[in-house]
């Protein structure tokens, strides 16, 4: 999805530190859990991230936890804008967080002592598992990530359509953020693990219209505002954590001409940001670093290897971009002129369309998912551990993204991957087990919490 095609922009946050997140209990529906002082300090953190944010509306989840999170937020940018145009919080009950009734207000260690299947089911399967809650004739089967996703659709499809054109805030919580996210981009409740959502971690969403229609996560649990450099790993993570970068910019990107093999070097913006990478990653213990052998993920990924002296930096031509044959080299006109139609194809229904003399996008997802698998195997064997770095391309990394989010191909315009942007990719279980999309397109070392990389072509 172009980004000309965008609409309603989806500011989505999740509340701060809360006490019971600090005792590690389980909250759900339970509303004894309030922020701590540092929940507090990194909601205003938010704020100030924000700044210069226009917002038509704000949307909390009525749990305290999240509307102390709102309040926070909007009390910043009040701070920040004198002319009166922050929104009032409007509470709703369809921003509430997952409902774990029979555990709720448990640690989870006792949840994994007093019901051993059902926290197996909820670490490994989540949409697999079900509770028995009592009701006026006795117990009712209850799935509860299932009907957390129903809940994420009745959201976005009432508060859609009120938005066309504006940029709104939402702020709630960890499970029903994922809900929100997956059920944006058409994913199922087998999805739930894909998006990691950190306290007061933001991610941006561009719909195009209402559920259903073209949507682009533009970015996922940046935490940036708060000093983290990138998302914490988690307590007990068995499996390698991996860097995927998209290279600087071109001036092909610039001018939003179709690269695809085409050998363009980074222009002078594009160095910037591989140096500004490399600055945001120099604290990052990077141990094995692999990129497409062509010139500009090469010079990105050598600008960024700078700070980490003594890698070698490895080639595999499977990551090289998507082949585009007889389109590279060429504007959308006169692409537009010689395949009348093909191009809105190439935007509506990606997974369809055969490049003249190039590739499609199962070839490009065959061999970008190979040689992700590779580096996974390879990286799952480093001694002593250390994190991977991938660089590669647009079109690359978003087939990647999509494989690991378990979506295909015609997802691919979901995920937005700007210049000099880096995802990170956990296998907190090991590599047998989901991958975890920790964060997605962190593009903040390059300037502010929006991607305003360059569009390009693609």
């Amino acid at each position: 999805m172009e980004d000309k095609a965008l609409a309603t922009r989806v500011i989505l946050v999740r509340h701060g530190e809360s006490t019971y997140n600090v005792l590690r209990k389980v909250q759900g529906h339970f509303d004894e859990s309030y922020l701590t002082d540092a929940g507090e300090a990194a909601a205003r953190q938010v704020g100030s991230a924000l700044q210069g944010l226009s917002f038509s509306a704000a949307y909390s989840s009525p749990l305290q936890r999240a509307k102390q999170t709102a309040t926070l937020i909007l009390s910043a940018l009040e701070q920040q804008d004198s002319s009166g145009s922050v929104p009032p919080l409007q509470l709703r009950d369809d921003l509430k967080e997952i409902n774990l009734a029979l555990w709720e207000g448990l640690d989870f260690d006792e949840v994994e002592r007093r019901f051993p299947e059902g926290y197996r089911l909820w670490r490994d399967r989540p949409h697999e598992l079900s509770m028995q809650v009592p009701n006026e004739n006795g117990t009712t089967e209850f799935f509860p990530v299932p009907a957390l996703y129903e809940q994420a659709k009745q959201f976005w499809r009432e508060v859609l359509p009120d938005h066309a054109g504006e940029t709104i805030l939402v702020v709630a919580h960890s499970g029903i953020n994922r809900a929100l996210l997956s059920t944006a981009i058409g994913l199922q409740p087998e999805s739930y693990q894909t998006f990691y959502q950190s306290n007061c971690g933001i991610s941006v969403l561009n719909f195009a219209g209402g559920l259903g229609q073209p949507v682009q996560l533009e970015s996922v649990n940046l935490t940036g505002h708060m000093g983290e450099v990138l998302p914490k790993t988690r307590q007990g993570q068995r499996g390698p954590r991996l860097l995927l970068v998209r290279h600087g910019e071109t001036d092909w990107n610039r001018q939003k001409r179709f690269q695809g093999q085409i050998d363009v070097p980074l222009n002078d913006q594009g160095r910037v940001q591989a140096e500004q990478a490399g600055a945001f990653l120099q604290s990052v213990a990077i141990a094995k670093a692999v990129s497409s052998p062509m010139l500009r993920p090469k010079e990105t990924a050598e600008a960024i290897l700078k700070r980490h002296p003594g890698l070698n930096l490895e080639l595999d031509e499977n990551l090289c971009e998507i082949s585009h044959g007889l389109w590279e080299g060429k504007l959308e006109e006169e692409i537009e002129q010689g395949y009348p139609g093909l191009l809105a194809q190439w935007q509506s229904a990606p997974e369809t369309v055969q490049m003249p003399e190039g590739e499609n996008l199962q070839q490009v997802w065959d061999r970008a998912i190979a040689a992700w698998d590779a580096i996974v195997q390879s990286a799952a064997q480093l001694d002593p551990p250390g994190i991977t770095l991938v660089v590669a391309h647009d079109a690359v990394n978003k087939a990647i993204l999509c494989y690991l989010a378990g979506a295909g191909p015609e997802r691919f315009w979901a995920f937005k991957q700007g210049n000099g942007a880096v995802s990170v990719i956990d296998y907190p279980h090991g590599i047998e087990a989901r991958p975890v999309i920790q964060a997605m397109n962190i593009t903040t070392h390059l300037g502010g919490v929006l991607d305003r990389t360059a569009a390009g072509a693609l």
